[in-house]
Parts: C-alpha cells; structure tokens; sequence
C-alpha cells in the first residue's frame, strides 16, 4: 500500500492579479510593474500574454519575470500599450487572470497653447461664452480660468460656470468687472504628476449697458444620453444665460428625488449611482422673465458580479458532475468556460451550454483547473476551480465502525459505514459468521447504515462492514454492548398559575448506571436557553436522576407545552406537561372608528388573548392634538362588558382631531392598550363657551377699547371661528355689536366724537363659528378712554431736610374733578435759573400727599410744582414754591483722638471741627461703636467733642468711627481701632 503524502497538491489559486495601469509618458520611472501570485502545491511557474500572444520574457530583454510579476523596462506606447494577462501553472492545472490594460497618459508638450484666441466683445447685461479648447490628453483633465494675470482664478458664483467636461467658462449676465483678459487653466492628474497648460488670453470688450431683463435659454448642458456604471457618481452640467441670473433647479421627471444627490445650481451629483437612479432628468433655468428646460437620461449599466461560483470538486471516476455559473451585470454578461487555459467546448462526454458545464461518466483525465469567464462590454470576472476525478480501493482508516457500540435495551440502534471509495464501494454486514439480511429488526439502507430496532441482550456480539469496488476490498468491526434503558420514573403535571407566581416542574429518570444521565427541557419542542432566560428558569441543583426545572416570576410568554428528556449516549426518555399562565388581557385589536359626529363616535374592536381569564370591561382612551397624554373617556354604555365589541364614545369636543385605543381588563389586571386607531375630526358645531377675561379701557379720545382672551383651540368648535362684541353706554337701550373675525383677535376699538372722557359702558361677547353663534358672557363694565386731569394740587410745600434732599407736600385734587382714574401725582423740580423744561421729576402712586426727594445740589434754589397723572397723561401744574437746600457738612472728619480707661468706662476725646464759610454749622457729633468685626454696632449721640462709654472688663479692643452731624447731614467719618493699652489715634 502507498503511504499518503502529509500534503494535499493542488492547483494554483490567485492570490494577485494584475490591474489597469496608467503610465505617465515622460515619467521619471523607467519600469512597469505587473502583479502576479499564485498560491499552490506544487508552486506554480508563470507566463504572460499580451493582446493574446504569449511573451518571450527572458533576464536580458525589456520584459522580465520576477517571481511571478512581469516588469516592463522602458515602457514605450507603441510597443507596449495593450491587454496582459498572467498565466500560473502547476502540475495539477492552468489559471488564467484577468485582462488587464495597461495605457500611457499624453502629456503636454507646452505650459501654454498655441491656439491663438480671438477677442470678444459682447453688451454689458448679456451672456457670453468663452472656449477652452484643451490640448490632446489622457486621461481627463481639471479646468479654471484666470483673469488678466496668475494666479486670480475666476470663481464659480452662480453667475459664472467653468464646464468640467469641456472646459467652457459661461457667465450668465455680463457686468463692468468682468471686463479683461482670460486665458483658461487645464490641469493633468496622473497618480502623484500633476501638469499644467494655459492657454492664450482673449479680451474681453463691453459695449454700453443694456439694461433690457431677458429670459433664461440654457447654454451648457449635459448630453442626451448619459451612461454610467453602477457604484460610479455622476455628474449632470447645466447652465443658463439671462438677466436677472437665473437660478438652476433639478427635477428627475420619473420618480422622486433620491438622498444620494448632492450639491444644486449649475451641477447634478449622484453618489454611488444605481439602477433606481436611471431615468429621465430635468434641468429648468428661472427668473422673473420666463423659463427654460432641457431633458436627458441617466442609463446605468453595470460591470459582471458573481451570483453563483463554482468551487473545488471531487467526484468518482465513472461518476456525472454539472457545474454551474451565473453573473448579474448590464448588458447581460455572456458565459464561456475555460479548462487549464484553454477554451473549452462541447465534445464527447462533455456539453457546454452558457454559464452551465456538464460531464458525463468522468474518467481520471477530466481531474484540472477549470475556469468560468463572465463578460460584457464593461469587464470580465473569473471562478476557478480544480475538479478531482478520484479512483480509490475502499479505505476504513479516516473513517472505521465505531469500536464499542452502546445500545438501549428495547432501543434502537444505527451503525454507519462510511469507508472512502471511488467508486462508491458495494456493503454487505455480518454479525460474527451470520450473513445479515433485511428483516423486521434489521434494516441495511442504500448507503451502507445499518439499524437495529427492538434490541435485546441476544443482540450483543461483533459487527463488521464490508465494502468493495473494482479498485479493492476493506472491512471494520464494532462490538455491540446492551445496556439497560431510560425511563422517565416523576413526569411534570400539567398546571395552572397567575403571572408574577413561581413553580417547579418535576421530572425524575431511572438509567443505565453505567452511563452518565442529562436532563434538557424544551418549550413548545424549542431548547431552554438557561443563559438568556433572564432569570425566569432555573435548573434543579446536581443530583442524580433529577431534572427538576423552576420558574420564577413567571410570564405569559411562559404558557405551553414543557418537554422533559432525560438523556444518555444510547437512548432518552422524554415525558410533557402544560403550564397556563393567567394574566391581564392582551391588547385588542383593529380599533375602527365610524358614525362620525360633533360630540360622539362609534368605536369598534376585536377581541384580543383573554390570557386564561375571562375579559371583564373595557375602557376608551383617546389623545387629541393639543395633546400626547392618552385620557380615559366617557362611553355609552358608561360600564363596557367584556364580551362587547362596539361602544360609543360621548362628550367629545366638537372639530377636534383624535386617537382612540382601547384596553381590556379582567380580575388580575388591565392589559396592554391596542394600536391607536386612525386619526379622524369630529364634526362642527357651534360654540358652547363665552369667551372669558371682558375688560378694556385706555386709548385715545374719543375710543372705547374692549379687550379678552382668546378661545382656546379646544373652545371653537368649528372653522371661520370669530368673536361678536355688543355694547352700549350705561343707562341707555340699545345695543351696538360688532363681528371680530379669527380666534387670535383680544380687542376692539370703537371710536366715536360724541364719546366722552371716562365714560361708562355696558359690554357683553360671544363667540361664533360657520356653525353659528354660542352664548353670551356675563355684561361688563368697561370705561372709556380717559382725559388728563383739569385741575391741579394746592398749597405745595417744600422743606429742605438735608443738603442734598427734601420733603415735599400738597393739598390733593378732588375725585368729582377727575376725568379718569387718578394714578398718582408728579413732582417737577428745577434749579433757579433753568427753565421748567429741564424739571427732573419724581412720581408717586397712589393717593400719597408727600414725597421724599434725594439726589439735590446743596446750597441751591429750586422751584418745585406738583400735577396729577392719569392714564391719559398729566394734569395742569400747581403754582410753584421755592426751597433752598442746606450747606454741606464739614468735609474735614474729627482728628487728634484719645481715650483713656477709667473702671468700667473709656472716655473718648477729639478736636473739634469748625465749619467754613461755605459749610454748615455742626450742632454735634455721631460716633458708631462696634465691639469687634462680627457684632452689631452701637450708635452713640455727643453734643461736644468728647463721650464717656461703658465696656467690660475683659475689653481689649474695639472699632470706632466718628463724623460731625448738622443741618447739612453727616460728615466723613474718622475711624479707629481702640487699644486698652493706647490711647491716642491722630
């Protein structure tokens, strides 16, 4: 026998391929590299083709192998442009790669264009065109523009547009400052060389405005047909000449906009394109003038990809195989096969047809690398995959008759034989000498399996399969042990508990002691998942022959059929049980919505899971737009019957948008609430509120201003919804009214020359809606605009109190006098010598007869005149009276202080201060006296310079300050810290 390599061979798999290649013609690099690696055993040697000719790639020559990658030297197009391919071999097998193209891209021969460019001259106001005309290029190229010198670039403003597709720079309307010269800039990009041409510049010359506006007419536009490969983005151009600027909108004319566009105006972007995006595209340019549209299609097509592969395949000689591809892609790819390199078609045994390949009785010399090729114009995708055509003798040694073989007593037993044979080996099984045949108890099946059924202890002995092919011959033996069965010896008992409650089911089995015994519990026949119960299930502590499974807390979704299996490696013993779990109902369902009114609906369900308890009400809740707070509502009957299906809903308010749900409910409990029904709108009626809030006044001469609040959304009852005023002067008959439309409104202003300042008037509103008119509200008293006061205060006194205040008094005015409601009075003061103008002034409210005021000049003469206020503004002045203010304290504090400690008392002495001519007299002194930082200070009055105070007898120190008083107020204070051991502070 021929010992078996450690290594599988196979053939060789593409772990590289080789891909489109760009070369910079005039690059500093003088090599091309293209990749190839083949992963195999044994390793794989290489080939390359060009356009389908194999190449002579030796050490010496421009094209070279180096491992499997070919390098190109000095790659030039002419010779070198084209289509390459790499070829991996081994001796199982050829793979080709795909194609892959390598191209040179042109480069500009100068920085600047030749062409020369005619000057443009063109009305100021209108829309002009300059062409960029590039030179020849590959790949495609970047556009801007200069004006008049680099690096000023031209940018794009929405009045002007540079085409990336031609180059062309539009500008929509011409103005004064696109006057100049423009020469267009074309970049080159090819992997990290970026060139550069220029052209020549063109002039471009205005001639006098014309302000004329005109209508758009579209100018750059993109092509009729536009194709473009799914996953790739697109770009659509579309620009307009016109005056004003036309603004630029898209629309996609057979279906709606998708989220993949980006960027508006003048350019059309889609992102990663795929075939929802086909279809017809619109531009319209617009302005104030008119309109212009251009129309054209987005066609996707798509490069092959694999939807069905083929994959490495062993088969037995003699044996048939049908291999299959197939590719999505637009156009529709067309399918060839290829076997180790080579074009493969029907012949012989072998029959070709599309993505399908089909062999007839293999035979050894059909083993090799095999290749589906999927293409359309777009590209080309491979699948390989070795196929094995195998002929070996029958084999038990990866895959022998179980050595002992454990079988229940009254069990059944299966014995596979499954040796490796090509072809598939014929069986035949044996139990010691005795030939086995197909019987009541023994069953051979068509691959070899052998099962015994009703085991008894006669049954015990060896087995051997034997198998055979035209390659060889081979058996195994397995020797059969009976052993006693499972039995189930405490079944679970079905049943019956409220959710939130605990239980355990029971199960206890008898075993083979020999053998190690499992529980496992199922739900409804699907395994418990103990570690994703989330505490509900619970496993019986180790012990043997128990399987006990506790539920905690349990659920509705715990209700079913509960499995026990105690289980060994022969055999198991399953027994069931029911568990009913009783809850609050689950929600109803298809909540209806019919028999539409202004104040009540007819609501209809269906029956929901009663949960093993029956339903015994119902109740409706329903939301409305003001609000997303679910309420319980009134129904007709007022208790719904568990067994009902129908109810009305009553008290609604009337043109009104609501949801109602419905919820059931039984003796454990209210259940979940159905889904909402679909909004509806009650219908109108008329309003049943009185707006509220009547009251008014102020204004103008002659107006009477009636004011309210608005009615709440949830009051109007109906569209066209508005307010009608009624009123009249106390004391007289009829009623004038007024219609306010729209809910918002809150005043009405009534105004009349023969209305007269502060006059009483009767005032009532109700609202209405196009349903009708609602009630009244209450009659109010509302006063009419207000007149400034007719008379003034008298007897005005004013008296300085400080050098920089006073008091001030007056006789008020009487109410009988007034033509409104008196607010309170204002002060006006001015220095002698200012005019009454410039008065600064203090307001009091109220009934107040006197006001303090601060903030004078002292030593001064003021004038001082008082007025009454109202609403509509002030009254006449009261004659004016004078009032001087005091002189000032003295500025200078008291100085050269001492103290001196006598028992219980600290005597405190100062110099006292004289007042200057322009000072008031000082009539005594104040001193603020604090035991320390944090006490409260004590105030102390002196009517010469010197004070006597008492202090503890632990006193160590104190805080002092002391100021001159008079009738010009308080000078500055002097401060000092008191010391027992000092006495002096200067």
């Amino acid at each position: 026998c021929q010992a078996q390599s450690s290594t599988r061979n196979y053939g060789p798999v593409f772990e590289e391929q080789p891909v489109h290649t760009l070369f910079p013609e005039g690059s500093a690099e003088e090599k091309v590299t293209l990749s190839c690696r083949a992963r195999a055993s044994p390793p794989a040697t290489y080939r390359w083709k060009m356009n389908g000719t194999e190449l002579k790639t030796e050490p010496d020559s421009r094209y070279r192998l180096v491992a499997g990658d070919l390098v190109i030297s000095n790659p030039v197009k002419a010779k070198d442009a084209g289509s390459y391919q790499c070829v991996a071999s081994n001796s199982r097998g050829t793979v080709v790669s795909r194609e892959a193209s390598l191209r040179f891209g042109c480069k500009f021969v100068s920085t600047r264009s030749s062409q020369k460019k005619d000057p443009v001259k063109i009305t100021e106001g209108w829309g002009v065109m300059f062409t960029c005309s590039p030179p020849p290029h590959y790949p495609g190229l970047s556009y801007r523009w200069l004006l008049n010198e680099f690096p000023n670039f031209i940018p794009a403003d929405g009045r002007r547009f540079i085409s990336q597709t031609t180059g062309n720079l539009y500008i929509a309307k011409t103005e004064a400052s696109d006057l100049g010269n423009y020469s267009c800039f074309a970049t080159s990009h090819i992997d990290f060389i970026t060139k550069s041409v220029f052209s020549k510049f063109s002039r471009l010359s205005l001639a006098a405005e014309d302000a004329r506006q005109y209508a758009p007419s579209i100018k750059a536009r993109f092509p009729a047909d536009t194709y473009a490969l799914a996953g790739q983005m697109v770009t659509l151009e579309c620009f307009a000449f016109g005056n004003p600027v036309p603004r630029i909108k898209w629309r996609k004319l057979d279906g709606s906009q998708s989220s993949k566009w980006i960027g508006s105006e003048p350019l059309l972007q889609i992102q990663d394109v795929g075939f929802e995006d086909e279809g017809t595209y619109e531009c319209e340019a617009e302005n104030i003038k008119g309109r212009d549209t251009y129309q054209g299609r987005i066609i996707i097509q798509a490069q092959p990809e694999w939807l069905k592969v083929i994959t490495d395949t062993e088969a037995d000689i003699g044996s048939d195989l049908r291999w299959s591809c197939a590719a999505a892609g637009k156009p529709r790819p067309a399918a060839r096969w290829v076997r180790d390199g080579q074009p493969l078609t029907s012949q012989n045994r072998i029959e070709v047809s599309g993505g399908e390949l089909r062999f007839s009785k293999l035979v050894l010399e059909d083993s090799g690398m095999y290749q589906c090729v999927a293409e359309n114009k777009h590209g080309t995708v491979y699948a390989s995959a070795e196929l094995t055509v195998q002929a070996l003798a029958p084999d038990f040694r990866l895959n022998p008759v179980k050595r002992l073989i454990p079988a229940a007593r009254s069990g059944k037993v299966i014995i596979p034989c499954q040796p490796r044979a090509a072809p598939k080996a014929t069986v035949l099984w044996t139990k010691g000498t005795e030939l086995l045949i197909n019987s009541s108890r023994v069953t051979i099946t068509t691959d070899g399996t052998l099962i015994l059924q009703n085991i008894s202890k006669s049954d015990e002995g060896k087995y051997t399969c034997f198998a055979e092919n035209f390659m060889g011959k081979a058996n195994s033996t397995g020797i059969l042990s009976v052993r006693d069965a499972t039995k189930i010896t405490l079944a679970p008992s079905s049943a019956d508990i409220n959710v939130g409650e605990n239980l355990t089911l029971q199960c206890h089995a008898s075993h083979d002691p020999t053998m190690d015994l499992t529980f496992t519990w199922a739900l409804d026949d699907f395994p418990i998942d103990f570690d994703k119960s989330e505490g509900h299930y619970r496993r019986a502590s180790a012990k043997e022959a128990i399987g006990d499974l506790s539920i905690f807390n349990t659920q509705l979704k715990h209700s079913g059929r509960y499995t026990c299996t105690a289980q060994t490696v022969v055999d198991s013993a399953s027994e069931s049980a029911t568990l009913t779990v009783r809850g609050p109902p689950g929600p109803p369902g298809g909540v209806v919505v019919r028999d539409i009114g202004d104040t009540t609906v007819q609501l209809s369900w269906s029956r929901g899971f009663d949960n093993h308890s029956p339903i015994a009400r119902y109740i409706v809740e329903a939301r409305t737009l003001l609000s997303n707070r679910w309420k319980q509502m009134r129904t007709n009957p007022v208790n719904i019957e568990g067994n009902a299906e129908t109810a009305q809903v009553v008290n609604l308010i009337p043109w009104m948008d609501y949801e109602f749900r419905v919820l059931a409910s039984n003796i454990l409990g209210v259940g979940e609430p159905s889904l909402p029904s679909s909004k509806i709108r009650t219908k109108e009626a008329a309003p049943t509120v009185a707006p509220s809030g009547l009251s008014g006044g102020g204004g103008a001469p002659n107006e009477l201003i009636i004011n309210w609040t608005p009615t709440l959304r949830d009051y109007q009852n109906g569209d066209g919804f508005g307010y009608i005023v009624s009123f009249r002067k106390k004391g007289t008959q009829g009623w004038m009214t007024a219609r306010v439309p729209h809910a918002e409104s809150l005043h009405y202003v009534y105004r009349n020359e023969s209305i007269g300042p502060y006059t009483p008037f009767e005032v009532k509103i109700k609202a209405y809606n196009r349903k009708g008119e609602g009630p009244e509200s209450l009659t109010a008293i509302v006063y009419s605009a207000e007149e400034e006061p007719k008379v003034s205060p008298f007897r005005v006194m004013a008296k300085a109190v400080l050098s920089s205040e006073m008091d001030v008094s007056w006789e008020p005015v009487e109410q009988g006098d007034m033509t409104g409601v008196l607010l309170g009075y204002e002060i006006r003061y001015w220095k002698d010598g200012d005019k009454e103008e410039a008065a600064d002034r203090v307001r009091t409210a109220g009934l107040v007869t006197s006001a303090h005021v601060t903030g004078l000049n002292p030593n001064t003469k003021y004038h001082v005149s008082v007025r009454a206020y109202n609403r509509a503004g002030t009254g006449p002045p009261s004659p004016s009276t004078n009032v001087t203010t005091t002189k000032p304290p003295p500025k200078r504090p008291p100085g050269n202080i001492s103290w001196t400690f006598s028992g219980s008392m600290v005597s405190i002495k100062w110099d006292p201060v004289v007042a200057k001519a322009d000072e008031s007299a000082v009539t005594g002194y104040k001193m603020l006296y604090r035991q320390d930082s944090h006490s409260a200070p004590t105030l102390y009055l002196a009517s010469k310079s010197r004070i006597d105070i008492p202090v503890p007898e632990d006193f160590t120190h104190a805080f002092v300050q002391i100021r001159v008083t008079g009738p010009g107020g308080d000078g500055i204070p002097a401060e000092v810290h008191i010391l027992r051991n000092s006495g002096t502070y200067a």
